[in-house]
């Protein structure tokens, strides 16, 4: 899997306004920024973004995937 193909997957499923990914194929590093995590922890947050991976998780097409995620005010302030 490309980053362009996960990206396409994630975007998809939610509704993000910042998506980079960085990886070898298999294992991921993400920021995502989307303000669906207005009001969401940490865990849920990463809940909805392995949600939109659906059997890609499962069937270890996407074996690792680590995340950070951020509301657009979160990442306005990020820098």
């Amino acid at each position: 899997m490309t980053a362009d193909e996960l990206k396409s997957i994630i975007t998809a499923g939610l509704p993000c306004t910042h998506c980079e990914l960085e990886g070898d194929g298999r294992h991921w590093y993400a920021t995502i920024v989307s303000d669906a995590f207005e009001g969401k922890r940490p865990i849920a947050r990463h809940q909805m973004v392995y949600a939109t991976l659906g059997a890609k998780i499962q069937t270890d097409e996407v074996h690792a995937l680590s995340m950070k995620t951020m509301t657009n005010a979160e990442w306005a302030s990020h820098g």
